[in-house]
């Protein structure tokens, strides 16, 4: 897996995550809060599934 995240999506991903994350404690507690440990843990791995299958690299050049 290489990384295909750069700084400021994997930054955005994070904060998004933990978001929607907090639906499932705060808020309307849905379990579809739950969902947001996709972008939570992509960002922190710094590896996106569906940016690999298209192709996307948003680490800049040189980086990956």
């Amino acid at each position: 897996m290489k990384i295909n995240e750069g700084t400021v999506d994997r930054i955005l991903r994070v904060i998004v995550g933990l978001c929607i994350l907090s639906l499932a404690f705060v808020g309307p507690k849905t379990p579809l809060g739950y969902l947001g440990l996709v972008p939570l843990i992509t960002g922190v791995v710094g590896f996106c599934p569906l940016y690999a299958i298209l192709k996307i690299n948003t680490c800049g050049v040189g980086k990956a």
